[in-house]
């Protein structure tokens, strides 16, 4: 089973990513005067008040899909797509004292139906005319016909993230309801989604579209721009709004109300997708120059009891889902944690600069299961992660949900640093004896006593076999090493976990491994 379109990631990734694209020579028209800036169209009254009600009908009735754009665009292959790029020169809110820009993406290949992107002040909404003068095409591209059909794929946003001379992009909304940031001095990695539906399920998974954007423009001085998106598929309609602040961490507050067509079983809220291809605890399968290539390297929670989880990724040979039951969950995400460039050797990727990010729950979102879903790859185009959270009981159809989150694209997860960390895994075969190997270095953490012997070490099993476990001072961390073994015989599947404690209390995280044959 494959998640997202194969080419999915690796598109997006050339087309978005900050820093991929060559710098296109922006052209100036015969008069010399600058590239037009998008024409608005009719202006009508906006609030959200409307908005909101405008979904709630639009759920009621049966869902009909977008209209799709000419033929010719979605015949369009890779390198003719790529080579259809918006002019940054015309960007809107450019040359205004607006801090933010917004500029947009051409429909077509992978985005066959286009949508609306609507531009707000005050409380007047505008639509963002489609016009092929706003965008740079290359000699890839045949001619293309441009019609009432036409809107876009998605936008992007610019500001002054990374310096005060150039305005970087930062958050990036196109296609089904994926979007994705990234905070100072980072490059595009993982994606968040509006919704998940039936994630791994034998049917085969709903995908819902993000159809229609309000940006709102942010007046001067403003540190935080807001969009709110409709979303829509054959089972729920919902209006989302993101209030999005780019920084050293950049923050997004999500609210989301749901209106379900159908009863809704399996829905994942806050859903995180990213790729985890080998790291050292499965390089043997790959031949590959690169210690690691992952987007994400493990998935952390802090459940409602407050204990914190660290669940190492892993890319196994079947389809595996791991639900971590909770009540009322503190925060989770998929996250990022080697931040060395030797940790990748990658000069094109960069993968010590892909963000993590954080889910911090909102409003009571009671009982459910923080849910893992890693699904097999060979390359790392594939995005074979999923993580969301999973509401316990199914939504009814013709009901109201609001989950209000904040997401927060990090390099660190931003969570009180009263634990030692793990910081990597190693897994191998046992040189002497039969079973397995598994290391666990974790970071030096003021609760870990010089003296080794006062931290008691926990270690188990789902079922199998472990050894007690010891401890090593790391000299290359400074930080100790966990080593035990355990031997699966002839089962293909292990949980494992262990912890480290001082006088009876957590000095560690939680780390948990699912091993499979």
């Amino acid at each position: 089973m494959q998640i997202s379109q194969p080419t999915r990631r690796s598109f997006l990734s050339l087309l978005a990513a900050a820093g991929v694209l060559p710098q296109l020579a922006i052209p100036v028209a015969a008069n010399g005067n600058m590239p037009p800036q998008p024409e608005l169209g009719e202006a009508k009254p906006f609030s959200l008040d409307s908005l909101i009600t405008m979904t709630r009908d639009l759920a009621s009735r049966n869902y009909v899909p977008g209209t799709k754009v000419p033929q010719e665009w979605i015949d369009l292959n890779y390198d003719q797509y790529r080579g259809i790029n918006f002019n940054p020169k015309s960007a809107k809110w450019r040359g205004t004292d607006s801090p933010f820009q917004l500029e947009f993406f051409a429909p077509g290949l992978y985005f066959p139906t286009a949508v609306t992107v609507d531009v707000v002040e005050g409380d007047q909404t505008r639509p963002v005319l489609f016009s092929k003068d706003n965008f740079v095409f290359s000699q890839a591209v045949p001619q293309l016909q441009a019609d009432e059909t036409l809107g876009f794929s998605g936008f992007r946003l610019r500001a002054n993230i990374n310096s005060n001379k150039n305005k970087d992009e930062f958050a990036v909304f196109q296609g089904a309801s994926y979007f994705r940031a990234v905070a100072r001095d980072q490059v595009y990695g993982l994606s968040a989604r509006g919704l998940a539906l039936n994630t791994a399920d034998p049917e085969g998974e709903e995908f819902p579209d993000f159809r229609k954007f309000w940006v709102e423009k942010p007046k001067a001085g403003d540190t935080s721009a807001t969009v709110h998106a409709l979303l829509d598929s054959p089972s729920v309609a919902g209006l989302y709004s993101f209030i999005i602040t780019p920084g050293s961490n950049t923050v997004m507050d999500v609210t989301a109300i749901l209106f379900p067509r159908k009863e809704l079983k399996h829905v994942g809220i806050a859903a995180e997708t990213s790729m985890f291809l080998f790291d050292e605890s499965n390089t043997s399968r790959f031949d590959d120059f690169r210690q690691a290539v992952h987007d994400s390297e493990g998935l952390l929670i802090i459940n409602g009891a407050g204990e914190t989880l660290w669940r190492q990724l892993s890319n196994p040979r079947t389809l595996q889902v791991s639900s971590f039951v909770d009540d009322n969950p503190r925060g989770f995400g998929l996250m990022q944690r080697p931040r060395d460039f030797a940790d990748y050797s990658d000069l094109e990727a960069n993968y010590h600069r892909r963000p993590g990010l954080w889910v911090l729950p909102g409003e009571n979102w009671g009982k459910g299961a923080v849910t893992l879903v890693e699904i097999p790859a060979d390359k790392e185009i594939y995005d074979n992660i999923v993580a969301y959270w999973r509401p316990r009981d199914p939504l009814s159809a013709g009901s109201e949900h609001r989950f209000t989150y904040r997401l927060v694209w990090c390099d660190e997860a931003p969570i009180a640093p009263n634990l030692a960390k793990v910081i990597n895994t190693r897994l191998g075969k046992r040189v002497h004896g039969e079973g397995r190997v598994a290391a666990i270095d974790f970071a030096p953490h003021e609760d870990l006593p010089e003296d080794l012997s006062k931290i008691n070490v926990h270690v188990s099993s789902s079922m199998g076999p472990v050894s007690k476990g010891i401890l090593q001072r790391n000299p290359a961390t400074g930080g100790v090493r966990l080593s035990f073994t355990f031997d699966p015989g002839t089962r293909t599947a292990m949980g494992l976990r262990a912890q480290l404690m001082v006088d009876g209390r957590n000095a560690s995280e939680v780390w948990l491994y699912r091993w499979t044959a």
